[in-house]
């Protein structure tokens, strides 16, 4: 998988107490890779992180992104060869109640991190997640491509453009004609076993069925490009396994990581499949008078991703879906093992990418 490149490496993942970094740390450790994180706190209760066991398989290193210090010596220590930077504040909806922390984190925190690496030869690859909410979202039908228009009306996006501005004039200043590579790239929502983030529409659905209650959903006709955690990450990797072999047309460039065009689906339809997993579930309507806004529809052209990587998304809706209800499902039951059932999930998954041809999973 991913060429091998990932074995015996040293990779440190900021964010790697959250939902995405957590799973990418367990793949990355499944794909021998000697793995350190970067995060201030663990950011829910349960938390995936500690659920999956990952304290005990890497160098757990706590520390505030906005304090540049801190992170300066967590890499300056560890000496990485690839970081995955996920540290994020990724909540539309805390964005509104607390701006300035969501843009010293999301702008602050992304421009210490290019800051720490322009200083730090050992870096050879960076890759940079920030979100498809970066985009302006005139709610169009179309497909944002990595050169339309950056921006946003609340807080959480504007801070994502903030962040992809601030990446791109790294990369024209610092990283053109050196050694260093860096990409940045953007993802639509991720649902996926072991997020339990606040208003996050999966967690919410797991946590009201495994009591017994009805769901409330206040927003069931907004429209999501909808993927299983495990294929934008495997977008990550391949791009950051490309960059570390020095593929040419990667480097200094974002790139957009979204599902199948019918993977876009609204959140009525998202909650029924997850019903037809969970026996007894259920939801009501509530009405979104007075809810903080957030955006109806936006979905990524990923043109770029497929031509200059050959990555595509692998999962239909339903195989989303399925995945991530059985998760929960399996979690409420009282699996013991959540480790071993998220490697036995991202196992099935290399399993279907190798079947369906993947350009990054090789035999």
């Amino acid at each position: 998988m991913f060429n091998n490149v990932y074995a015996g490496r040293r990779v440190l993942v900021t964010g790697h107490t959250g939902f995405k970094g957590s799973w990418l740390c367990q793949w990355l450790l499944r794909l021998g890779a000697e793995v350190a994180g970067f995060s201030l706190y663990l950011p829910s209760q349960p938390c995936n992180f500690e659920v999956l066991g990952l304290e005990r398989q890497l160098s757990d290193r706590r520390g505030d992104i906005r304090e540049y210090a801190e992170l300066e010596q967590a890499i300056t220590a560890f000496q990485p060869e690839i970081v995955f930077h996920l540290a994020a504040q990724a909540i539309v909806r805390t964005s509104y109640d607390e701006p300035k922390l969501t843009f010293d984190t999301n702008l602050g925190g992304t421009v210490n991190l290019l800051e720490v690496i322009r200083k730090t030869p050992s870096v050879r690859a960076t890759v940079l997640i920030t979100s498809d909410k970066c985009y302006e979202n005139v709610e169009w039908e179309y497909g944002y491509r990595e050169n339309d228009r950056l921006g946003g009306k609340d807080p959480y996006s504007a801070s994502k453009a903030c962040a992809e501005i601030a990446i791109a004039a790294y990369a024209r200043s610092y990283f053109v004609q050196t050694e260093q590579k860096i990409t940045s790239t953007r993802a639509g929502n991720v649902i996926g076993g072991g997020d339990w983030a606040k208003d996050r529409i999966a967690p919410d659905c797991a946590r009201a069925w495994a009591e017994g209650r009805a769901l409330t959903v206040r927003n069931p006709s907004a429209t999501r490009p909808w993927q299983h955690v495990l294929e934008p990450l495997s977008g990550y990797l391949w791009l950051g396994a490309q960059l570390l072999q020095g593929q040419a047309g990667l480097n200094c460039e974002a790139f957009n990581f979204g599902p199948r065009a019918e993977v876009n689906q609204p959140v009525s339809v998202l909650i029924g499949e997850m019903a037809k997993v969970w026996q007894g579930a259920g939801f009501n309507i509530e009405s979104d008078a007075g809810q903080k806004p957030e955006a109806g529809l936006l979905k990524l052209c990923c043109d770029k991703t497929l031509n200059r990587l050959g990555w595509s998304a692998l999962l239909t809706f339903e195989e989303t879906v399925r995945m991530t209800a059985e998760w929960y499902r399996e979690y409420y039951a009282g699996q013991q093992d959540m480790g071993a059932y998220s490697n036995a999930q991202i196992q099935a998954y290399e399993k279907l990418a190798l079947e369906r041809g993947m350009s990054w999973a090789k035999s």
